[in-house]
């Protein structure tokens, strides 16, 4: 008995022995990273543009240098004296989305991008690479972090706007942080804001997995205050000055809503712990935008508010594609149909092996008609990805799909549930 406990004993320490210790590598800040993304549709550069620390770290402590989702880009934190990898984690940019438009045939644009990472004890190696249209990654910049460099800002440290926690699950070092922006609410329509806010926060707990893991969460409401009422509208000439200067029209698609201006975003919310955004706009017209790893964008005055932004943080907190298509649309060049894309709830077959092949019944056809859906509920629907042709997603309906699906289906719900406890546990 006493040789099988020294057994267990060892295999024990063995096991955590290849376990990375956060504080081992880290401190309880955040290294804040500014870059700037530019190119068209055929090149692609990043430039480093600056460094900043945030007085708390409030990203994820586990599987500190593993990646669940892939992104279309990692960014990479190495020890400088040994080259060990000690934090990793994935990304999608507007930038990406851009290149697959008309205009980036046309013409070179830059974008802003940042992302938080946790502050390193010492010197370290940062890479950022970019996944190409064959869906491999290439490196764009490598560059050092001294984390005693005097021309590291710090920021979050007075001016913190107000805000209201709508739920605590647990500390901030065991949860999953989110923090809900107001984008085009003036102060005085701050209540109206709390209110949106503490919707789109129960939105998402109706839905499941969200509902069971409800205490992986923290979601708190920043009070980000803007000039005007309402958002930027392009084609209407409407142009609003809100404190994220967002606006729809993004690549001419009337309802896609973003911001450009990343910068201002993680500077208007520096000392409030968080690792996810929601930002909010105060407007009736129809549209949001979601981006992985990035920020949600959603309106809250349409009737379509609540499934919208359920949809929206899919894409920005799950990495989840859209499951819905047209014959023709502005984004129809977004996936390559000879690489699988990296996105868990869509696939064009390449690796579906990769995918939800194991979650369907055996002898479900490959391809699966729609007319077969009442046998084979998970099956291989053709029409995702904005493609009505060669991308196939799991179900024939989803909360990534339509509005008028009451839920995520079981692909998308799975995929959910694995990243939340990716990241907390």
């Amino acid at each position: 008995m006493k040789y099988f406990l020294l057994l267990i004993s060892l295999i024990f320490s063995l096991t955590n022995s290849n376990a990375q210790n956060f504080d081992d590598y880290f401190i309880n800040k955040t290294l804040r990273i500014d870059y700037i993304f530019s190119g068209d549709n055929n090149s692609q550069t990043v430039s480093l543009d600056q460094l900043n620390q945030l007085p708390q770290w409030a990203g994820r402590r586990h599987n500190l240098s593993e990646l669940l989702r892939q992104g279309n880009g990692h960014i990479r934190v190495s020890e400088l004296e040994t080259g060990k990898c000690i934090y990793i984690d994935a990304f999608s940019t507007l930038f990406s989305e851009w290149q697959s438009t008309p205009e980036a045939e046309r013409v070179r644009r830059s974008f802003e991008n940042t992302f938080l990472i946790p502050y390193p004890k010492n010197k370290v190696s940062v890479e950022i690479s970019l996944r190409d249209k064959s869906g491999h990654y290439q490196l764009a910049i490598k560059h050092i972090v001294d984390p005693n460099d005097i021309q590291i800002k710090k920021k979050g440290l007075k001016n913190i706007p107000e805000y209201t926690v709508l739920h605590q699950g647990d500390s901030i070092n065991k949860c999953i942080n989110v923090v809900i922006l107001a984008e085009g609410y003036t102060s005085g329509q701050m209540d109206k804001f709390r209110n949106d806010a503490k919707i789109a926060c129960e939105q998402i707990f109706i839905h499941t997995p969200f509902n069971t893991l409800k205490n992986k969460f923290n979601f708190y409401a920043v009070e980000t205050i803007s000039e005007d009422s309402d958002v930027s509208v392009p084609r209407e000439s409407k142009w609003n000055n809100t404190i994220f200067s967002s606006q729809f029209d993004t690549f001419y698609s009337d309802r896609y809503l973003t911001t450009t201006h990343i910068k201002d975003m993680h500077d208007a919310i520096a000392g409030i712990p968080y690792a996810h955004i929601i930002i909010l706009a105060n407007t009736n017209v129809y549209g949001g935008g979601g981006i992985f790893n990035a920020y949600t964008l959603t309106t809250t005055g349409h009737k379509d508010f609540k499934p919208v932004i359920v949809h929206e943080f899919g894409h920005s907190f799950a990495g989840l594609a859209d499951e819905y298509f047209y014959e023709s649309d502005v984004l129809d060049n977004t996936y390559d149909h000879s690489t699988e894309p990296w996105e868990p709830n869509i696939t064009t077959l390449v690796a579906f092996s990769d995918k939800w092949k194991n979650m369907i019944q055996p002898n479900t056809p490959i391809p699966t008609s729609v007319n077969l859906s009442d046998k084979y509920p998970i099956g291989v629907f053709e029409g995702a990805g904005y493609s009505a042709k060669g991308i196939y997603r799991p179900s024939v309906d989803c909360r990534m799909k339509t509005n008028t699906c009451k839920d995520f289906c079981p692909v998308c719900q799975r995929a959910i549930e694995q990243l939340v406890k990716f990241y907390t546990e």
